[in-house]
């Protein structure tokens, strides 16, 4: 009798399981009693809606995180957006690492894979490196929002809300603790701070450029020519997509009479803050349904486009975005390849862009549509917050918590596919590796 080997699950197929189970835990501990502000445990789709959005770093709730969840509550809730964040597998290897224990050829390539690395040398330092730079980032937000928190809130609390939300922007979640000042307000309170403003926008920023982009600024400084092409490309369309939504935002949507009783000074914070958040952070300053459906389209396109790969952000990715613009240009020059900042992209990513891309098109077009049939509301709305799902962002046009089970399961499954990543679930439904020894004839297809 012959007994078949159990086969080793791919890098993929761990990562995808890793989130599925924090998720799990996450889904339980939010259903217990004392998780929950009032009498009894939260409903089961508002804990797993909840501890989805937390672990895929989105901020989309069914309640408001402030007044709804308990204290206990509160902290489950942010050690589920810090283990998202920092990734499920970068958590499992640096236990493995104060345990003393080896860390394996599997548990490498599977690190790799998770944090976007080109290649498996250094993984392990650059784990070590990620930790300490997260601790210290996180670390130095709360106490650059101490000066604002404490008078407002007393030192316990105001603590608290410091660390709080510096974890929750850095890691581009969107939760927020402002509810006990009006349910759902999100930052709408600190419109004209700019110490607010300007620590949140840093800490999602940072956060959604990438561990390899961090790894070339330390190792590089200032010294842009000796950084990795990838570190340029995302630094490079980082500014550009941040500058030029945000002067749109000012001239064109805050430059409306509806705006007319903010300040200039408040309207470039807003207009800042709405480009730096439509980015996968999920905070929103300003009421979002006063905007234009050209504005809330920006915004949609903004949140597919997400962050850099190996981030706390979500979204197709910049480097995705770039490689698709750059292949065009290519074919509009007629040339082979697509070249950036000198360098030959190979074919094969241009492939694996343009995958990334139907993908999240097909996933955010089936998700809005589905949510638009079934809760008869305006296109652009339901489009929103499927994009806003799948992008792992969080803003919202206020919808959310009024959706029936079916649209919020719908919004679940994008969030989790949306961190995860479409194409890792793919490879984990399909991990075999086919080695192909013939071909089909060719023929060509016109096309455009």
């Amino acid at each position: 009798m012959k007994i078949k080997k159990n086969k080793k699950l791919s890098s993929s197929q761990i990562i995808m399981l890793g989130f599925l189970g924090v998720i799990a835990v996450g889904t339980i501990l939010l259903m217990l009693p004392w998780s929950k502000a009032g009498a009894g445990g939260a409903p089961f789709l508002d804990a797993l809606f909840t501890a989805t959005s937390a672990v895929c770093v989105t901020g989309l709730v069914t309640n408001d995180t402030a007044t709804y969840w308990s204290a206990f509550g509160h902290a489950v809730i942010l050690c589920l957006i810090q283990i998202g964040g920092l990734g499920v597998i970068t958590i499992a290897v640096f236990i493995t690492r104060l345990s003393g224990r080896k860390i394996g050829l599997m548990q490498r390539s599977t690190m790799q894979e998770a944090i976007a690395m080109p290649q498996m040398g250094g993984i392990v330092r650059m784990t070590g490196f990620i930790l300490k730079m997260v601790a210290m980032i996180e670390l130095l937000g709360a106490i650059a929002f101490l000066p604002v928190m404490i008078p407002e809130f007393g030192v316990g609390k105001g603590i608290w809300y410091a660390v709080f939300h510096s974890i929750s922007s850095f890691c581009n979640a969107g939760f927020d603790l402002m509810g006990v000042k009006e349910q759902y307000s999100s930052l709408t309170s600190y419109t004209g701070n700019v110490l607010v403003n300007v620590v949140v926008m840093l800490l999602i920023v940072v956060g959604g450029i990438g561990f390899l982009t961090w790894d070339d600024i330390k190792r590089n400084g200032i010294h842009l020519r000796r950084y990795r092409m990838q570190s340029k490309v995302v630094l490079s369309v980082t500014c550009i997509l941040l500058l030029f939504p945000a002067v749109y935002f000012y001239f064109s949507e805050f430059g409306s009479p509806i705006w007319e009783g903010m300040s200039t000074g408040e309207k470039v914070l807003a207009a800042l803050f709405q480009s730096v958040t439509t980015r996968t952070a999920g905070y929103n300053t300003v009421d979002l349904t006063k905007l234009t459906e050209s504005g809330q389209m920006i915004m949609v396109i903004l949140m597919l486009i997400g962050g850099s790969p190996g981030s706390t952000a979500g979204g197709m990715k910049v480097t995705t975005f770039a490689v698709l613009y750059a292949t065009a240009i290519a074919v509009f020059k007629r040339r082979p390849n697509a070249h950036i900042f000198g360098r030959r992209i190979p074919n094969d990513t241009a492939h694996y862009a343009a995958t990334v891309l139907i993908l999240y098109l097909s996933l955010f077009l089936a998700g809005g549509i589905f949510i638009g049939s079934m809760e008869h509301i305006p296109i652009i709305q339901a489009l929103f917050e499927a994009a806003s799902a799948i992008g792992t962002v969080g803003i919202t046009l206020g919808i959310t918590p009024e959706l029936c089970a079916a649209s919020k399961a719908v919004l679940i499954i994008l969030m989790f596919l949306g961190r995860v990543g479409g194409m890792t679930i793919v490879y984990a439904a399909l991990a075999r590796k086919h080695s192909y020894v013939s071909e089909f004839p060719q023929e060509k297809i016109m096309v455009g």
